[in-house]
């Protein structure tokens, strides 16, 4: 909030010097150069676009490379190693494994050294989403969204296995001793969403609030995400959308994590199957799959309200 108001002070000050310049009939300039000295309004608007620019390259620069050589730094360390048999390949995904737990260590330094220092009333922690307080609700409420917008593709995956046949299976200790065993489990499931959500989102979002707004951050962080991702870029864009908007509603961590190894359990939704299915059966799927999207759309704002979660700090 601090941080706020004192862009708003820099921003309201930069507006009267461009205001006084301009009723005074000189040439209104900003560190890009010259605005223009037409009429009197047109000068306004060019002062004013003139200031944002100003406090855009004074901040935001610096703010978004920052970010860039963090994903940079992200993506090398996945690469440092000579690994010739495959991504899947058990050898791979130890020494990935490796690399993304060494990032984890790495991500929060960028934080401490290029984050906002004046957030005397939030911990370091709490700025990247490790804290107590509203936790269950912010656990609960995004996995449960997220599953009524999957509703579509959850029905659609269990036409062939019955949803009692899926829970015993869940419940069976001899399913999870033996998804245990399976490297690309653990990666998929804990260590890929684990790495990329406290990276992407939980260090780059606080560095990126010092210069946009949550609205702006929510569209930009994927981009850096995006670097991570460009094999498989299309089917990580409703995540990488979703996302930044949880950690900056909840201010927690957990469920983005959370959320994103459920997207990748259930897989990007198989459209082309729908669409191939028999009439009256694709009716049906099809009818899921617009009232998951309507449901998730009426629900979004009640269950976003940013008091569910104890977040005082910062809202959209």
């Amino acid at each position: 909030m601090q941080l706020a108001r004192e862009n708003e002070r820099k921003t309201s000050l930069y507006r009267y010097v461009y205001r006084k310049r301009a009723r005074e009939g000189g040439r209104v300039r900003g560190r890009g150069g010259e605005c223009g000295d037409v009429n009197r309004q047109t000068r306004q608007r060019r002062a004013e676009s003139c200031c944002a620019s100003t406090i855009m390259s004074g901040w935001c620069l610096k703010e978004i490379f920052v970010c860039f050589l963090l994903s940079v730094l992200y993506v090398g360390s996945l690469y440092v190693w000579n690994a010739t048999q495959g991504r899947d390949h058990p050898s791979t995904i130890k020494k990935r494994c490796i690399s993304v737990f060494f990032m984890t260590i790495v991500s929060p330094l960028f934080v401490i050294w290029f984050g906002n220092q004046d957030y005397d009333e939030v911990s370091l922690w709490a700025q990247m989403g490790l804290r107590w307080e509203g936790l269950l609700p912010a656990l609960v409420v995004p996995l449960f969204l997220t599953f009524i917008l999957f509703l579509g593709p959850l029905v659609q995956s269990h036409l062939s296995v019955p949803v009692t046949a899926t829970l015993r299976m869940y419940m069976d200790p001899l399913y999870w001793y033996n998804t245990a065993q399976n490297p690309i489990w653990w990666r998929n499931q804990l260590v890929a969403p684990f790495s990329e959500e406290f990276t992407f989102r939980a260090c780059m979002l606080p560095i990126l609030l010092q210069c946009l707004t949550p609205g702006k951050a929510i569209f930009v962080a994927p981009l850096f995400f995006g670097v991570a991702h460009l094999h498989h870029a299309v089917d990580r864009l409703n995540a990488g959308i979703t996302l930044p908007a949880v950690i900056l509603i909840s201010r927690h961590f957990l469920p983005l994590f959370a959320v994103h190894a459920f997207c990748n359990h259930i897989g990007v939704p198989e459209v082309k199957e729908m669409l191939k299915a028999p009439a009256p059966l694709r009716s049906k799927l099809m009818a899921c799959h617009v009232l998951g999207l309507v449901a998730w759309y009426f629900l979004l704002y009640p269950l976003t309200e940013p008091s569910l979660y104890s977040n005082a700090v910062l809202a959209l």
